[in-house]
């Protein structure tokens, strides 16, 4: 009983704590040129669900950076994050168009 009774405790505390889980996806990637610029040069994306002002780890190849959400989107199926160009610039998929990532 005395288990149970902790194990209870230990996954209530647990569910209503604050601490948000972040999940990996992996899908396709865009640039877009006309969103809404980044201060100072700051690497910014779009992205469906994630919070305004989240910050997403996108990876592609070898290289990994780290951009900011400050748009909704994409609208095009199959297509998890659009990058503004800095961002796709950093991450190296300019002469490509549309890459595979791994976003965080």
């Amino acid at each position: 009983m005395q288990a149970q009774t902790t194990l209870f405790l230990c996954l209530a505390i647990f569910s209503f704590s604050p601490f948000s889980v972040a999940y990996a996806e992996s899908g396709l990637a865009s640039y877009y040129g006309y969103a809404k610029a980044g201060k100072g040069g700051e690497l910014t994306c779009a992205h469906r669900t994630r919070r305004f002002g989240s910050v997403l780890r996108v990876s592609y190849g070898s290289r990994t950076i780290q951009c900011r959400v400050n748009d909704r989107g994409p609208f095009i199926r199959g297509r998890i994050v659009d990058l503004s160009v800095p961002a796709a610039r950093a991450l190296g998929m300019m002469s490509a168009g549309v890459v595979r990532v791994s976003v965080e």
